[in-house]
């Protein structure tokens, strides 16, 4: 039976093990555990879902709770998947987020037709500034 738990006072190295065991670590600084941290305890709507003491899946989410909720990050331990997990935490996601929040994520190249088929939108105006990259003047700017 999968327990489902809200907050993010969560021991470091049980978070940092399911993202290895999810895949997502690929894609998540896992190595800089100063910089994991910070990304942990500064997100405010953080869903985990456990099997006894196992934690086998979290959304960690930054929202406003009133119009959009963006969420950051969904993993599911591969051992765990397919059993509806992420599906519940999305769904949990949206009503702790509240009644008129917005959902948005950005989908893992493995993950684009997951999201489709539990209710996504694909919305391809999404734009991203990378870290390090600057923004050009609004005169230097290409339309």
């Amino acid at each position: 039976m999968i327990e489902y738990r809200v907050g993010n006072a969560l021991d470091l190295d049980q978070v940092l093990e399911l993202y290895r065991a999810s895949t997502l670590a690929d894609r998540r600084p896992v190595d800089e555990r100063e910089r994991f941290a910070a990304m942990l305890a500064n997100a405010n709507l953080v869903i985990t879902a456990w099997d006894g003491d196992l934690l086998v899946g979290i959304s960690r989410c930054s929202t406003d709770f009133s119009y959009f909720t963006y969420l950051a990050d969904l993993a599911v331990r591969v051992s765990h998947q397919r059993r509806g997990i992420g599906s519940e935490l999305i769904r949990l996601t949206q009503v702790e987020s509240g009644p008129k929040t917005n959902v948005l994520l950005l989908a893992a190249p493995a993950a684009e037709k997951y999201y489709p088929h539990i209710g996504f939108t694909n919305f391809p105006q999404a734009w991203l500034l990378r870290a390090g990259e600057k923004l050009r003047p609004a005169g230097e700017a290409k339309m």
